[in-house]
């Protein structure tokens, strides 16, 4: 078995878990300040209020993966991302505080100004997932030492803060769709037409960032092509012996994407609200595959020198270690997964409000 790519993958799911769970919730809060009325804000906060900080255990066990499995890229990428991190931090903070906080006191001023930091600081962190992103798709000033040698503003590059705003759109899809399981009534209907308006922003979005991408990094497609290969990987057969398995499987994907997008509208339309969250998840899952499958095998890329690159090879914990690792993770990911079907399985149902809600 090749650990690494047994990491990379590893890695990548805990990351789509934490996309697709904690981007609807981002989504609630970007759409939040949407709705008029007290009630149904609080209907808002409610729906994500028992499983809010459930869906960023996968962030943080993501994080835990990626210093076990490939410590010199997350030391590269928390130092490269440190002010975007703790503005990412605060954001967090703000958006948890915001929602314990925003029903303690009955003045309209006071819910109104934790219903705007709420918001605020859903969009800010969309924006900063999707800046990282962006930075990571064409490239970090990364030297030989494999420190970043750029500053702050060099990840506020225009390519950057396009994938930002397309992550900010992707999750406020996502966040309609799931707020159309958690509503009813006039409420669900008025939802339902966020939802529509949301996913012609989406597409719009979204080809605009894929044409840019193509455009700017034409190796993003290197591993759809059968036959090439990213980077010189010689000693790492592995990699050339499957090409094109890699290419079948990529354009699998391809292929599921497209339909899971098409399936959203669709699924909108029949008013079928399950299929609905189950197709935009599916989406974005595809999307960050897609993404994984396109920098494969690197992890972060270089902007200075294609070989200063941290992959999965040369940025990798010892063998030894990547060998106790993968049957800890064994044990672990099951155990988050269970920890989330059992959550949300208590808390099924379309939201109402009672006594201890928000």
């Amino acid at each position: 078995m090749d650990y690494q790519v047994a990491w990379y993958l590893i890695v990548g799911i805990l990351l789509i878990g934490y996309a697709i769970l904690d981007g609807f919730d981002l989504g609630v809060g970007i759409l939040h300040l949407f709705s008029k009325t007290d009630h149904d804000r609080r209907i808002f906060l409610n729906s994500i209020g028992p499983v809010w900080d459930g869906n960023e255990v996968w962030l943080i066990t993501a994080g835990g993966a990626l210093f076990a499995a490939f410590p010199d890229v997350y030391a590269t990428a928390f130092s490269g991302f440190y002010l975007p991190f703790q503005i990412l931090l605060v954001a967090l903070i703000f958006r948890a505080v915001a929602l314990e906080f925003r029903s303690k006191e009955k003045m309209k001023w006071w819910r109104n100004t934790w219903d705007r930091a709420f918001a605020t600081a859903s969009i800010i962190a969309s924006l900063l997932f999707g800046i990282a992103i962006g930075n990571i798709v064409i490239g970090m000033e990364i030297g030989a030492d494999k420190e970043y040698a750029g500053t702050f503003f060099n990840h506020l590059n225009g390519y950057s803060l396009l994938t930002g705003l397309f992550t900010v759109s992707l999750f406020m899809l996502h966040g309609a769709v799931y707020l159309m399981r958690k509503t009813e009534g006039n409420l669900q209907e008025q939802v339902r037409k966020w939802t529509f308006r949301a996913f012609w922003i989406f597409i719009v979005f979204y080809f605009v960032v894929t044409a840019y991408t193509l455009f700017l990094k034409p190796q993003m497609v290197a591993n759809f092509s059968f036959g090439m290969v990213q980077g010189d990987f010689d000693k790492h057969p592995l990699i050339i012996d499957n090409q094109y398995f890699i290419s079948i499987v990529a354009w699998l994907v391809v292929i599921l994407n497209f339909l899971a997008i098409l399936n959203i509208h669709r699924n909108v339309v029949k008013k079928k609200e399950l299929p609905a969250f189950i197709s935009s998840s599916l989406s974005i899952a595809a999307l960050i595959s897609l993404f994984a499958l396109g920098i494969f095998p690197n992890l972060m890329i270089s902007s200075i020198d294609p070989a200063f690159s941290l992959d999965i090879y040369n940025a990798s914990s010892s063998l030894k270690t990547l060998k106790i690792m993968f049957f800890v993770a064994l044990v672990g990911v099951p155990f988050v997964l269970s920890y989330t079907i059992a959550i949300y399985w208590v808390f099924r149902g379309k939201t109402t409000l009672g006594e201890n809600s928000y």
